[in-house]
């Protein structure tokens, strides 16, 4: 399997990725356990196979440590020019208050040891509490810290617009923003993608399948109660489908992605994917990587091999139509984190 030149995007000068970023969050231990060794083997199938760019974060348990072990065995098994193929966008979640540049430098340098490399391709940064001004001070000093050479580029994870804008006023460089974005939640194009396009920022849609909601396996299913709603993704996306506007809706939405997907011979997770990406301003969508428990490598890359038209967006605008107002009721982007 070799995916085709559309797959990849120029993200920034010096860094090619590929539009499906294999998300980490499942490693992180609230979605069953995982086998080291065996998660480490099938990294290199991610890759091989051409993705090649992955979605991480200081706390997402081991996924720090997975990439540096990764980083190793690639070096030791293929050399150390096979380092140039493979993208690690990492985050930084501290909690909220004094900033100073100690604290700072000390936790970026956990980051750039654990992931056994001198400087981080992207640190995304996310801030739990915006009447706490100390995010511009931690900002300021990753600024410093990615002109010594520790970070090559600096993005934000979950901020809404209006901060995003403070923080580009205050003339920090930041290359993009990591957000929740998909066919239920389509808070993005109310305010952030004009923001982001007019400043050349580019967004990274998490939740794009609404942990595996959004796809062939729940089509003319029941609605998912108690136990069926097993891991972290299914339950925070299942809330978040019940405020879009229920499961029979839902349903309906998956009806006219299954159409769409049947005429093209995909996936309707194929078809949500694809969706998002289509955004403007939206650089790749992170899918998530259950790593030696299950893998949809073939699947995914068939995102790649269909366009959607016309009336393919108007079939799925008109579903959009009858759904409640995410934006009216939870807020901007990531204000669901700081309610």
């Amino acid at each position: 399997m070799k995916l085709p030149v559309s797959s990849r995007s120029q993200f920034t000068p010096d860094l090619n990725i590929c539009r499906i970023l294999n998300g980490m969050w499942q490693v992180s231990g609230a979605h069953g356990r995982i086998d080291r060794k065996a998660a480490i083997a099938t990294m290199f199938d991610y890759v091989d196979a051409g993705f090649t760019t992955w979605d991480l974060a200081d706390h997402y348990g081991p996924a720090e440590d997975f990439i540096g072990e990764f980083r190793r065995q690639l070096v030791a098994t293929r050399g150390k020019e096979a380092l140039s193929n493979i993208q690690a966008f990492t985050k930084w979640v501290p909690r909220p208050g004094k900033m100073t540049r100690k604290l700072v430098e000390d936790n970026i340098n956990i980051s750039l040891k654990r992931m056994d490399v001198d400087c981080l391709d992207l640190l995304q940064f996310h801030w739990w509490e915006y009447s706490d001004k100390n995010y511009l001070d931690a900002l300021k000093y990753m600024s410093e810290l990615q002109a010594e050479g520790k970070i090559k580029h600096l993005a934000l994870t979950n901020f809404d617009t209006e901060h995003l804008k403070i923080i580009f006023d205050a003339g920090i460089k930041i290359v993009s923003n990591q957000v929740q974005f998909s066919l239920v939640d389509r808070r993005p194009e109310v305010n952030m993608i004009q923001f982001c396009e007019q400043y050349d920022i580019k967004l990274f849609a998490y939740g794009t399948l609404c942990g595996g909601l959004l796809s062939d396996k729940y089509w003319g299913r029941p609605e998912p109660r108690g136990g069926d709603v097993s891991t972290v993704s299914l339950r925070k996306y299942k809330n978040m489908v019940d405020a879009w506007g229920g499961w029979n809706l839902f349903q309906e939405l998956l009806n006219v992605l299954k159409e769409i997907a049947d005429k093209y011979g995909v996936s309707i997770s194929n078809v949500a994917v694809r969706y998002i990406l289509d955004k403007p301003a939206v650089a790749g969508a992170i899918v998530g990587a259950r790593l030696s428990i299950s893998e949809h490598l073939e699947e995914n890359a068939k995102v790649f091999g269909f366009t959607l038209d016309s009336k393919d967006y108007e079939q799925i605008n008109a579903v959009s139509g009858k759904s409640r107002n995410l934006y009216e009721l939870i807020g901007d982007c990531g204000d669901e984190y700081r309610r």
